[in-house]
């Protein structure tokens, strides 16, 4: 992904802000600094999304970025209240949760994506007066070679203590060697350590409107540097967790992975079958 990583990060943090602009009430997920973590470009990115926001590629990436987002914050919640007090935030971008959550206080953030991304995301923190506390670190790295245990541990992150771990929009950027080995390092972590990615679905397992959204988005990114290089089952997602010592493996599609009432809606945005998240816990 190399520095054109950030144009992803940026998507992300635009499909987030303009959630609670484009799309009706009720929302899924509140990202209330997206929009400022942004900058310059925030202006110009929403109101591209105010103009076309019920263009399906538009509303299918809120979608995806608000659903992952929402769940993930559950899962962390869940895991705050077993016990769990380290969260890895692997593929960061301008993820917002430890400047605007409650739950921040709670845990240590590790902050782990490539030097260009961080670097973006520093300046738009000091532009807006938002300094980091000493329960954010950030852990520089390459997923296609650097190790991960090795750099979080220099980050100050605690191997003996479980973690709760969320991997995404990144999988898919991947090899499945790089997949694999990411997942290596994860399942040395303490028992009790969970992890949350979610992933894309290959061709056979879309329905239309989620390969109506690769048809019009896929060539877009491989042409700003950044192709999607892996497609995963659940079948075959479940399977390298447990490998990896990953347990009680659920993988949820868009529309399970909320409450009916949140899919009543009058707007543009509606589940496809793209993309999904998987949920695991590490057993000793």
């Amino acid at each position: 992904m190399k520095n054109q990583s950030s144009q992803a990060a940026l998507a992300s943090a635009a499909a987030r802000a303009a959630h609670l602009i484009v799309d009706r009430a009720p929302h899924i997920f509140a990202d209330t600094l997206a929009v400022r973590l942004l900058g310059e470009l925030g202006d110009q990115l929403l109101a591209y999304q105010r103009d076309h926001g019920g263009h399906p590629a538009l509303a299918g990436a809120r979608a995806q970025a608000v659903i992952r987002a929402q769940v993930t914050e559950e899962h962390l919640a869940a895991a705050v209240a077993s016990g769990v007090d380290q969260y890895v935030i692997l593929g960061a971008g301008l993820d917002s949760f430890a400047y605007r959550s409650p739950l921040a206080t709670e845990v240590h953030v590790f902050e782990v994506d490539h030097p260009a991304t961080q670097s973006l995301k520093r300046e738009r923190l000091s532009a807006l007066g938002a300094t980091p506390t000493d329960r954010v670190s950030y852990v520089p790295i390459d997923f296609e070679i650097d190790p991960l245990v090795t750099s979080l541990t220099a980050g100050g992150f605690d191997l003996a203590r479980p973690a709760l771990a969320s991997w995404l929009g990144v999988s898919m950027y991947l090899t499945s060697d790089a997949i694999g080995t990411t997942l290596d390092e994860l399942g040395t972590l303490a028992p009790g350590t969970q992890i949350v990615m979610d992933y894309l679905l290959p061709a056979e397992l879309r329905d239309a409107a989620g390969q109506m959204y690769a048809d019009m988005v896929g060539p877009t990114t491989a042409e700003r540097g950044e192709p999607w290089l892996s497609f995963l089952t659940p079948q075959e997602v479940g399977d390298l967790l447990a490998a990896r010592g990953f347990h009680d493996v659920r993988s949820v599609g868009q529309r399970d992975a909320l409450p009916d009432e949140l899919w009543r809606r009058d707007d543009a945005l509606q589940p496809a079958a793209l993309s999904m998240i998987a949920h695991a816990v590490r057993r000793p």
